[in-house]
């Protein structure tokens, strides 16, 4: 027997594309951009994936209103430290191309972090 999948609908928001983490509320650079520089990727079926430090995984998310605001809202499977790990997070636009987010790992951490669009020059503070 085999699985269908089922082809979930592409949606057109701000929060599509590719972030780099640049700044983390728990951890410092040497850590989140350990194995590659961290990020955040958003797709248009609302799924993507992230790594900051040895935590990765891939997301399911939504749209979600918060007044006059925005926000993209997810949950998350993968691994910390190779060991398995979930959670569930949040990014909003803090401009065009900038993103303030949270993440929180299921019974433990959670810390805020940044984020900018890739393919853009920022100041000193990405290159750590």
């Amino acid at each position: 027997m085999s699985v269908h999948r089922i082809e979930l609908p592409r949606h057109e928001h701000p929060f599509i594309g590719t972030w780099h983490i640049y700044a983390m509320e728990l951890w410092d650079a040497s850590y989140f951009n350990m194995e590659v520089q961290a990020f955040i990727e958003i797709r248009p079926e609302n799924l993507g994936s992230f790594q900051f430090g040895l935590v990765s995984g891939e997301l399911d998310g939504h749209l979600e209103r918060t007044g006059p605001k925005q926000r993209f809202v997810f949950t998350w499977e993968g691994n910390d430290e190779m060991d398995p790990a979930s959670g569930s997070g949040w990014i909003q636009l803090k401009g065009e191309n900038e993103l303030l987010g949270s993440i929180k790992l299921h019974h433990g951490d959670r810390s805020k972090f940044r984020a900018r669009r890739t393919g853009l020059v920022f100041a000193a503070e990405e290159r750590q």
